[in-house]
C-alpha cells in the first residue's frame, strides 16, 4: 500500500510547477473561505472590473487613454445601475409588501380547498393532518412571530450603513482596477513563485471561459427576467414584476432555480384564477420560456464556456454554494471548470515518459 502511494506521489507531484500550482490554489481558496466577509468589497470590485475590462480595452484600442476609458465605462455602468435601482426596486418592494399582506387570505383560501379535498378523499389527507398543518401556519402568522420578523428587518436595516460604505468603496476600487490594471498585475507577481508556468497555463485557459460565462449569465438573467415580466404582465398576473425578477434570478442555480421559482408562480396563479384556462395558459407560457432558455438561449450563450455534465454542475452548485453562499452558487460552474482545467493540465510522469519513448 505504501509503495502504491509513493508511486502515485512521484507520478503526480514530482514536477515543481505542480507543487506551485497546488499551493496557489490552496492559498487562494483559504483566503476566500476565511476572509470572504472582510474581502467582500474587494471581491465584488474584482468581479465588476473583470466584466468591465472588455469595453475599456476596446476604447483603449481606439486611442483613448485607460483613465478616460475607465471613467466613461464606470459612469455609464453606475448610471444604468441607478436607473435600474430606482425604477425597479420600488415596484418590487411594493409587490413584495402586497404579497405578504395578502398571504393570510391566500392561505385561508388554500386551506378551504384542502379541507374540501380531505372531505372527498380522506384516505389521502386526514383531519388530524389538517389540524397539525393549521397549528404550524398559525405559529408562523402569530403576533410574536411578526414581531420577531420586524426585529430581523430592523437588524437588516442597520446594515444600510455598511452598504453605503460599499457604495463608495466598490466604485473607487473598480476605477483603480481598470485604470491601473497592468501596474497592479505586475506588482502582484512578486507574491507568487517564479516557477508558475503551469498556473499561468491554467489561468489562460480559464480567463476567456470565465468572462464568457459571467457575461452570458448576466445576459441570460436580463432576457429571462424581462421576458417573464412581459408575459406575466400581459396575462394580468399579480406581482408580475416580483415574479419576473425571481424568474430571472432563478437561472443562477442551474436545474434547481427553475424548479424552486415555479412553485410561487403556480401558487399565485392558482389563488388568482383557480383551475381555469388562464391558469393553464400561464403555466404553458412559463414552461415555453423555460424550454427556450434551456434549449436555445443557454447553448447560444455558453457553448464555448461550459462543457460539464449536469451531475457535475449540480454537485458544484451544492459544494460551492455551501462554502460561499450566493457567490458560490453564481461561480459554481466557473469553479468546476477550473477544477477540470487543473486536472487536465496536471503533469503525469507516466504520460511524459510514454511521449518521450514514442518520440525516440
Amino acid at each position: 500500500m505504501l509503495e502504491i502511494l509513493t508511486d502515485w506521489y512521484k507520478t503526480r507531484f514530482s514536477d515543481p510547477q505542480a507543487i506551485t500550482l497546488m499551493f496557489i490554489i490552496i492559498g487562494i481558496g483559504l483566503a476566500l473561505y476565511f476572509g470572504s466577509g472582510l474581502l467582500a468589497p474587494l471581491l465584488v470590485a474584482l468581479v465588476l472590473a473583470f466584466l468591465l475590462e472588455w469595453p475599456v480595452a476596446q476604447m483603449s484600442r481606439l486611442g483613448i487613454s485607460r483613465t478616460a476609458a475607465a471613467t466613461i465605462v464606470l459612469v455609464v455602468f453606475l448610471g444604468l445601475m441607478i436607473i435600474l435601482t430606482f425604477g425597479l426596486v420600488p415596484s418590487i418592494w411594493r409587490q413584495g409588501v402586497s404579497l405578504v399582506t395578502d398571504l393570510p387570505s391566500m392561505i385561508d383560501k388554500g386551506m378551504i380547498i384542502v379541507r374540501e379535498f380531505s372531505a372527498d378523499y380522506p384516505q389521502f389527507v386526514s383531519a388530524s393532518q389538517l389540524d397539525s398543518m393549521m397549528e404550524e401556519i398559525n405559529k408562523m402568522l402569530d403576533t410574536q412571530h411578526l414581531i420577531d420578523l420586524g426585529k430581523q428587518i430592523l437588524g437588516y436595516s442597520a446594515s444600510l450603513l455598511v452598504l453605503m460604505v460599499y457604495a463608495i468603496l466598490v466604485p473607487l476600487l473598480v476605477f483603480f482596477f481598470l485604470k491601473d490594471k497592468e501596474f497592479l498585475l505586475n506588482g502582484s507577481k512578486r507574491f507568487f513563485p517564479s516557477n508558475r508556468g503551469l498556473a499561468r497555463k491554467v489561468w489562460f485557459e480559464m480567463d476567456q471561459q470565465i468572462f464568457n460565462y459571467i457575461r452570458g449569465k448576466v445576459i441570460e438573467i436580463v432576457i429571462i427576467g424581462v421576458a417573464s415580466y412581459i408575459f406575466f404582465a400581459i396575462m394580468g398576473l399579480r406581482y408580475s414584476a416580483l415574479l419576473g425578477v425571481l424568474t430571472g434570478l432563478s437561472v443562477l442555480i442551474p436545474y434547481v432555480g427553475a424548479t424552486l421559482v415555479t412553485l410561487p408562480i403556480a401558487l399565485v396563479a392558482f389563488f388568482q384564477w383557480g383551475f381555469s384556462a388562464e391558469f393553464g395558459y400561464l403555466m404553458l407560457g412559463y414552461g415555453i420560456i423555460q424550454a427556450l432558455d434551456g434549449n436555445v438561449l443557454v447553448p447560444l450563450l455558453f457553448s464555448d464556456a461550459v462543457d460539464l455534465h449536469p451531475v457535475v454542475i449540480i454537485a458544484a452548485v451544492l459544494v460551492f454554494g455551501g462554502l460561499w453562499g450566493v457567490w458560490g452558487v453564481f461561480f459554481a460552474i466557473p469553479l468546476a471548470s477550473l477544477v477540470k482545467a487543473v486536472i487536465n493540465a496536471w503533469p503525469n510522469n507516466q504520460e511524459q515518459q510514454r511521449v518521450k519513448f514514442d518520440s525516440e
